[in-house]
This record gives C-alpha cells, structure tokens and sequence, in this order.
C-alpha cells in the first residue's frame, strides 16, 4: 500500500510538471482616451502593464518600448491604452514623466512644462536604466504630442541617436504650431516679444512654429540616420496646426482619415485610437503585419 501511495504522488507530480503554464491573462485596453486618463490619474502611478524593471525582452521584441507623453500629461494619464496594449503584446514597456514644474494637484501631475531640452536630459536618464534594467542596446520609442519632438532633441544633440531603433509620433509637429506661436501672443498686454505661454511653462513657446528651438532642431536635420520614423497625423486636430506640420521628409508619414474616413479622432484621443495602434503595431513588429480594419472613432472618448 505504502508503494501504491508513493507511485500515485509521483504520477500527480509528474503531471503537474507536464501540465502547460497558465497564460498570463490579458490587461484590459480602453480605447477611449478622457475617461481613461481621468480614472488612470492616481497620484505617483503607472500605467497599466509600464514600468516593470524585471522585465526582460525577448527574442521576438528584443527592443524596451519607452512611452513619452505630451504636454500636462504624466506616465500614468497618457498611456492608459498603450501600456496594456504593449505589454499584453509580449513588449516590456516603460514610462517617464518629464518637465513637472507645477506642483498641484500634485507633484508630477501635469508634465511637459518645463525647458524641452532639459526633458530631453531626463529621457537620457531613463532611457539609460531601462537599457541597464533590461539588458537592451536600443529602445523604441512611441511619442505623443511634445512626446514626439522631445526625444528628437535627445538624439540630435544628446547623443540618443544610437539607442533608438523606431520612433513613432502621435499628432507630431515637427515644425512647431501655431497654437503656441506669434499668433498665441497677446501683444498689448505683455511686453513685446513674450509669449504668454510661456508663464505656464517655457515647452509651450518652444513649441511654436518659428521658434528657437523648432528653427535649431529643423536646421540639423530632424530625420536622424539610423532610426525608423513613422508620423501619424489626423486632420482634426486641434493643437497641431496645421496638421501637417507632423509630415517630416525622410520619415513615413501617415493620416489616418486616408485610412479610416470614418476616424474622428483629435488631439488627445489620438493616443488611444484603435485604428492608429495598428499602425504602431506593425511599426514595431514590420514582420508580422496586421490588417487596418476601420473603426469609427469619435474625439475625446474613442469608438461607439
């Protein structure tokens, strides 16, 4: 009987052994970009699926992605969509916050303020551990909004040029907008030459077109050799103006609406539309496409 026992606890161990591990079960994704960044804006948090430095990369997706957000958002608000989307992809995902000048609600809840080219220092930074942390030579990037002309500042002048492999750009405005440009300014009441904007924080008058910095970084040349651009635009939107101030020679340019005329999306929504992530996910893995099926997509709060 003794033996019996023994053998029927090999077997059962044995074939706990064999059973197949349990997969991981998927992070929910929303594709609607208000709610989400209200729910997701919990003090001193991180996206869904971000931020896990254990994470090693694999063979399939041997590059970190590193996610940048745009102006007044933060790791957590902007990346409620594409962390859990990333990682529920097989991709270890980071998120910075960078520029937080203000400090309420919180500190660190409204980022992108600050000088761009010291945001770029602190992208240096991250990106530098997350390489240590995961082993990497590279990271991909997914920008949106400033997100996407901030790390350009990293590689045409800080040496990041090396450590990037895709670069992908949600509403870019690489020549600047006139959102925050000559037009923004208030003329009588400030003194001539001041931006009002630049009160809230000194990113919004760099960002205009024609400025300083959008002048320095068009004449060395935005399109870095060696790295993979892709630009997604909407026709919608309402702070990149015009809209196609995200089309950059020597980089793949895309609008959505020439995909999916029925893509309403804005600005903010663009960060978590349905029919732009499948453009990002092929961006990142070119080898296993994915077919465009067209979504509606409303501004603001994503699709019906």
């Amino acid at each position: 009987m003794r033996r019996l026992t023994v053998l029927a606890a090999l077997l059962l161990t044995s074939l706990a052994l064999a059973a197949p591990a349990t997969a991981a079960k998927p992070l929910p994704v929303p594709y609607d970009f208000l709610p989400a960044a209200v729910l997701g804006g919990v003090p001193n948090s991180n996206a869904p699926g971000t931020n896990d430095f254990s994470c090693k990369p694999s063979a399939a997706h041997p590059r970190p992605v590193v996610l940048v957000h745009g102006t007044l958002g933060n790791r957590a608000t902007n990346w409620q969509t594409y962390g859990p989307l990333l990682k529920n992809n097989g991709y270890c995902v980071f998120a910075l916050t960078y520029g937080a000048t203000l400090p309420v609600p919180y500190p660190g809840a409204f980022g992108g303020l600050g000088d761009i080219p010291a945001s770029a220092a602190q992208l240096a930074t991250f990106i530098d551990r997350v390489l240590a942390a995961t082993g990497a030579s590279k990271v991909d990037i997914v920008g949106h909004s400033q997100g996407t002309l901030m790390p350009d500042y990293y590689a045409e002048f800080l040496g990041g040029a090396s450590k990037i492999g895709s670069y992908i750009s949600l509403s870019p405005l690489w020549h600047g907008t006139t959102a925050t440009g000559p037009s923004a300014k208030s003329g009588a009441a400030f003194a001539p030459g001041i931006n009002p904007l630049d009160l809230v924080g000194p990113a919004l008058g760099q960002m205009g077109a024609g400025s300083a910095l959008i002048t320095k970084m068009q004449a060395a040349g935005v399109a870095v050799p060696g790295i993979k651009y892709l630009n997604i635009m909407t026709k919608y939107d309402e702070l990149v103006k015009p809209y196609t101030s995200g089309s950059e020679a020597g980089m793949t340019n895309v609008v959505l609406q020439d995909h999916c005329k029925q893509d309403y999306t804005e600005h903010f929504e663009m960060a978590a539309d349905k029919n732009a992530s499948i453009f990002v996910l092929n961006a990142l893995d070119p080898a296993h496409p994915r077919p465009l099926v067209c979504s509606t997509v409303l501004p603001f709060v994503g699709g019906l």
